[in-house]
């Protein structure tokens, strides 16, 4: 029973950290990313679908997306909501692909991305100890119903505790490298 518990704590733990890392993987740091247009909606045929679902998103150079979407039709709607989103881009549009430069960023435009990122960090590391106390209330529910002991309760608390500071650890780590990312020049 405390077994399943701790197994899914940390599956739960774990997913949070891999949300968090397309979080900041979305975030613009001055290079081409793909992540940073898959999930623009496009009007298409009247349906809204994410540019990822209509096209081919490639990065041939570390300041250059190129898109190219199956349907050529569809080039204008991509476009119109590329231009349309809040990523502050441009897009070239030569018939065939939509090329996007990504800009150097300003200083004061980095230190903001870092804010932003540092803030969707502790969001995270927040979600990760609320899964602990629902992980130590099911556990403490457990003892007091009789299932375990307090030993091994003690010893699970312990546990949650463990796997807590490691996937908040993965998650600082993750920032981090988001962080030395945005700040290269």
């Amino acid at each position: 029973m405390t077994r399943e518990i701790l197994i899914a704590c940390e599956q739960r733990m774990k997913k949070q950290v891999e949300f968090f890392q397309g979080e900041v993987a979305a975030i613009r740091a001055g290079r081409a990313n793909p992540a940073l247009v898959n999930d623009i909606p496009v009007d298409y045929y009247g349906t809204s679908t994410p540019i990822n679902q209509l096209a081919t998103v490639t990065v041939p150079e570390p300041r250059l997306l190129v898109i190219q979407p199956w349907d050529k039709n569809a080039i204008k709607d991509v476009e119109r909501a590329i231009m349309t989103s809040d990523l502050g881009i441009m897009p070239n549009n030569d018939g065939t692909v939509i090329r996007l430069a990504i800009p150097q960023l300003t200083e004061e435009r980095r230190r903001s991305l870092v804010a932003m990122a540092r803030k969707k960090a502790e969001e995270n590391r927040v979600a990760i100890r609320n899964l602990r106390r629902d992980a130590n209330d099911q556990v403490k529910k457990a003892e007091k119903d009789g299932d375990i002991s307090e030993d091994e309760a003690r010893r699970y608390l312990a546990e949650v505790q463990t796997l807590t500071n490691t996937y908040i650890e993965r998650i600082d780590h993750v920032m981090d490298d988001k962080e030395k990312e945005i700040m290269e020049v």
